[in-house]
């Protein structure tokens, strides 16, 4: 699950695309093997990002990581703040 401090970073960063206009709505899923923070444009959509963290992956490439709709890891690592940074730039770079 999310922790406090987690979610902080998480709804900093939502909130100020709530303020732009550009998302409408979110969802938390608690899933056995991981958290999910989806993201949605309207809440009939489908998620248009997803921030997922997977604990088993933290000794790997980082336990956390923002998905796009089509399945595409935009970013991850073992920093949420710094995971989070994608949203920062104007396009989002697909990386494999």
């Amino acid at each position: 699950m999310w922790t406090r401090r987690e979610l902080d970073a998480i709804l900093r960063v939502y909130g100020r695309f709530v303020a732009q206009g550009e998302w409408k709505d979110y969802a938390i899923d608690g899933l056995p093997t991981e958290a999910v923070f989806s993201i949605f444009r309207r809440h009939s959509e489908m998620p248009m990002f997803s921030v997922i963290k997977t604990p088993a992956d933290a000794n790997r490439q980082g336990q956390y990581k923002v998905v796009a709709v089509s399945g595409q890891i935009l970013k991850r690592g073992h920093d949420l703040t710094q995971v989070m940074t994608v949203f920062d730039k104007k396009k989002f770079r697909v990386i494999d």
